[in-house]
This record gives C-alpha cells, sequence and structure tokens, in this order.
C-alpha cells in the first residue's frame, strides 16, 4: 500500500504542480497575445486531445501490459518486443497527423475560425507549427502509459515537472525578451517537447532487462492485445469526441474572443481532473494486480476506498468553483473583465467536469478487467446524441447553452454507465458505491461551503485576501466531507496514530 500512497503523492505533486504552471502563467499569455491568441491555444489543446484518438488504444494498452508484466503475467522479450512495435506503430502515426495538421492549416484559418484581430497569415503560421507540436507530443503517450505501468509515478512527475516549469516559465522568457507572437510561442512548445519525448524514451528502455535476442516488430506481440487496443481506440475516439464536442462548435459558431472565453472556463473547470486523475492513474496497476490473481476482496476494498478519496478532495473543489466563480477567476487573473465573462461559464462547467470526474474509476474497473465494450456503447450513445443537440443550442442560446448541454450529458452518461456497469461488476456493491462513497461526503461539503456564503466577509477586496478565504472555505468543506467518509476517515486516524508516535 506504501508504492499506491507514494504514486498518489507523486502524482499529485507532479500533476497539481504541471497545472499551477498553466495557471499561473495564462493571464500572463493573454496579457502577451491577447485573447484572440489565447483563442488559438484553447483550439491547439483541443485539437492534441482529440489527435490522441489515434494513439489507438496504444497508452492504455502498454499501461495494463506493463502492469501485468510486473505481475509476472508477461515475459520480458513479449513485453520488449511489444514496446518496439508500438513504437514503430507510433512514428508513423505521429508523422501523419503532423503533414494532415499542416494540410488543413489554411482551411482552418480561412473558412473555420472567426478571427478579427489576428491576420489570416499568423492564424495559418500557428497551425502550421501546431502541427510539429502535435507530433511530437503524441509520441508522450506510450512512454508516459509505460511509466505507469511499471508504478514509475514518482520518477515520471519529478521529472515532468521540471520540463513543465520550462514550458510554461520558458514560454513568457520567449514572449519577453525573444517576441511577443503567438508562432514564437508554439515553437517554444516545439523545443520542450522533444526534450520529453527523448528523456522518456531513454527512461522506458532503462528499465527493462536487457535481452540476447534483437528487437523485432512482432506480430505475434500485437495479436495478443488487438482486441483490448480496438476498443480502447473505440473509446478513446468517442470519449475525445464527447469531451470536447463543445468546444470545437462553439469555435465554429462563436467569435474567436468568445471561443477564448469559453476555453479559459474549460481549462479552469479541468482543475478538477488534476485531482481526481493522480488518484486513479495511482490504483490503476494496482487494479490489474488484485485481478490478475484474482483478490477480489481487496479490490472491493480498495474501489470504495479510492472513491471516497476522490469525493473527499474533488466535491468541496466543485463546490468552490460554483458558488464562487467569478471570484476564483479574478483572484486567478485579478481582471473583472475575465471574471465577468468566463465566471458564469466556469461555474456550469465545473458541474460537468466532476460529474465526468466521477465516471473515472468505474471505467478503470471495467478497462483493468480488459472489459471495453459497455465503455464504447455508452459514448457513442452519448455523441450520437450530443453534437446535433449542442449544434442546434449554440445559435439560440450561446455558450451558456453549450455549457449546460455538456452537463446533462454527464449525467446521462454517469447514470449509464454505472448502471450497466454494477449488473456484471461490483454486483451488490451499487448503493454502497452511491449512497456512502459519493452521495453522504458530497453532502457535506455542499453544506460547508453554502453556509460560508452567509460568513463571507462584507467587504472582502484583494485577490490575496480571497486566497486566504477560499482555501480556509476548501479546508474545512474538506474537514466535512471526510467525516462523513467512514473509510476515508479510518486512514486518517490511522494515519495521525502512526504520526502521533514517532
Amino acid at each position: 500500500m506504501s508504492v499506491i500512497r507514494h504514486n498518489i503523492i507523486a502524482n499529485f505533486i507532479g500533476q497539481g504542480w504541471t497545472g499551477l504552471m498553466a495557471l499561473v502563467f495564462l493571464p500572463v499569455y493573454i496579457n502577451y497575445l491577447g485573447i484572440e491568441a489565447y483563442g488559438l491555444i484553447g483550439l491547439f489543446t483541443v485539437l492534441q486531445t482529440l489527435l490522441m484518438l489515434l494513439d489507438a488504444g496504444m497508452t492504455p494498452t502498454l499501461n495494463r501490459e506493463m502492469a501485468r508484466y510486473k505481475s509476472g503475467a508477461v515475459d520480458t522479450q513479449s513485453i520488449r518486443d511489444l514496446l518496439y512495435s508500438l513504437e514503430v506503430i507510433c512514428l508513423c502515426v505521429a508523422v501523419t497527423v503532423g503533414l494532415v495538421v499542416w494540410g488543413l492549416s489554411g482551411y482552418i484559418a480561412n473558412h473555420w475560425l472567426n478571427a478579427d484581430k489576428l491576420s489570416i497569415e499568423v492564424v495559418y503560421q500557428s497551425f502550421a507549427i501546431m502541427a510539429f507540436v502535435i507530433a511530437l507530443r503524441f509520441g508522450e503517450g506510450i512512454y508516459r502509459g509505460s511509466l505507469f505501468g511499471l508504478e514509475k509515478q514518482v520518477w515520471y512527475n519529478a521529472v515532468y515537472s521540471l520540463l513543465a516549469t520550462l514550458r510554461y516559465g520558458g514560454a513568457v522568457v520567449i514572449l519577453e525578451w525573444v517576441s511577443n507572437s503567438i508562432e514564437a510561442f508554439f515553437l517554444w512548445q516545439a523545443v520542450i517537447s522533444i526534450l520529453i519525448v527523448t528523456l522518456l524514451s531513454m527512461k522506458v528502455h532503462s528499465l527493462l532487462p536487457k535481452m540476447a535476442a534483437a528487437l523485432k516488430f512482432s506480430y505475434k506481440a500485437l495479436s495478443g492485445i488487438w482486441k483490448f487496443a480496438a476498443g480502447m481506440m473505440g473509446i478513446t475516439f468517442f470519449t475525445m469526441i464527447f469531451l470536447q464536442a463543445d468546444k470545437i462548435l462553439v469555435s465554429k459558431f462563436s467569435p474567436l474572443e468568445g471561443f477564448g472565453y469559453y476555453s479559459l472556463a474549460a481549462t479552469a473547470a479541468a482543475i478538477l481532473f488534476m485531482i481526481v486523475v493522480p488518484v486513479t492513474q495511482a490504483i490503476y496497476p494496482k487494479m490489474v494486480g488484485y485481478i490478475t490473481i484474482n483478490n477480489e476482496r481487496r479490490l472491493f476494498s480498495i474501489y470504495h476506498k479510492t472513491t471516497q478519496l476522490v469525493i473527499v478532495l474533488i466535491s468541496p473543489a466543485m463546490m468552490l468553483l460554483y458558488f464562487y466563480a467569478n471570484d476564483v477567476i479574478y483572484m486567478w487573473s485579478g481582471s473583472a473583465e475575465l471574471a465577468n465573462n468566463v465566471g458564469p461559464l466556469l461555474s456550469i462547467l465545473a458541474i460537468g467536469v466532476f460529474l465526468n470526474s466521477l465516471s473515472h474509476l468505474p471505467h478503470q474497473l471495467q478497462i483493468a478487467h480488459g472489459w471495453t465494450g459497455l465503455i464504447l456503447k455508452t459514448n457513442i450513445i452519448i455523441v450520437i446524441v450530443l453534437v446535433p443537440v449542442i449544434t442546434l443550442i449554440i445559435p439560440e442560446y450561446g455558450l451558456v447553452g453549450a455549457a449546460w448541454t455538456w452537463v446533462i450529458a454527464n449525467a446521462v452518461y454517469l447514470t449509464m454507465l454505472t448502471y450497466f456497469m454494477h449488473r456484471r461488476l461490483m454486483v451488490g456493491e451499487r448503493l454502497q458505491w452511491f449512497l456512502i462513497d459519493i452521495f453522504l461526503p458530497s453532502v457535506a461539503s455542499l453544506i460547508v461551503i453554502f453556509l460560508s456564503t452567509y460568513v463571507q466577509p462584507s467587504e472582502l477586496d484583494g485577490r490575496i485576501n480571497w486566497f486566504a478565504f477560499l482555501s480556509f472555505v476548501y479546508v474545512f468543506s474538506v474537514a466535512g466531507s471526510t467525516l462523513l467518509a467512514p473509510l476515508v476517515r479510518q486512514e486518517v486516524k490511522v494515519y495521525l496514530r502512526y504520526a502521533s508516535n514517532l
């Protein structure tokens, strides 16, 4: 269990630091480049996320297979051949992706985006550079998946945190002393991506024992995982469409400035993912291990305990973003204009991200079992309904309508996914999962933060004062949520008892 705890802490620190770098420097980028140029950065993020669907399931497959290798279910030669085979495929796909995005640059600049202040030439050049960056970052996935499966998450997060500092902080240096253009910003991203891919590749290969036999492209190794990888490819494709449909359509039907505000709200709401993902990533290899050795008791225990931990951490954050959205944006950016334009969208999108986060652990449980069918079918149904509905909603109800539609889609997705999952996996555990693991801790955090709106000082000015107040509220909300999460409360008692004996 100490490995899990260390990995969770490392993931929180690493991803928290990376997220902090992004959040701290975003207002600086907007100050240098303007909200329209930030819209390009937001669209770059969307495209990069969408094109991960061409990962073809390689990242989650390597994560699972490396975890199985660590559990003794896969031999060294097989895992090395699998890694080499997927590296070859990844290189081919990355080159293709880069060429396609570069080829579409002219169309996107002239016919998709509604830029006002940026010239068509600047938009075109930016997308041409994006193509190269996307191709590079595409290659990061297989090495990240391998390291997480091998439970080298502490090393990964330490290195990635350093490189994230260079990525975000170095961009400010470039904008200040080299060129304050969006093209320069993306060129710097390319430099850092080259460095990241090189370091991750070297680390993964150093962790696997050398073999006398030469590495080869192995159809046999691929045949053993193709069904799982195909299922993951489908899941990735429709999940990305599901998660990004609102942003893609907003970029088409709204001015680039409006899309910039929407992207900023989505980025702020994604803070919640930075809380839940480090936990589920750390737990996943252990879940695979327990399933491999058929230890159902420990699997059930870790599932309930992890759900409660996620809720204790994420529900207070969501409540803060809902009740204090404008204040959070002002505290973050120092701009009343951004707060007024982004806050209302953030309060809505935070609910959607919260609902989506609740599906992460059921999602991981199914993948650990090698069961991809339910997730795939649920995503297909949601996407088929969501895309045309948002297309109709945006012209009539604008950005707020798009945000609420996405929230409702996430509520339906979570309900469908968990209802049918508990009919096959964790049978008889659904009521405990919903009532004890989710509902009670969430109600506790809601009560604390709702009451905080009544005790809030009448005159609370300044970003530092807002930070102190919101931090105070969050800590008390986490404490209240912990009191109604029995498994987390038990772990806290054990830890406090241990700490008192030191």
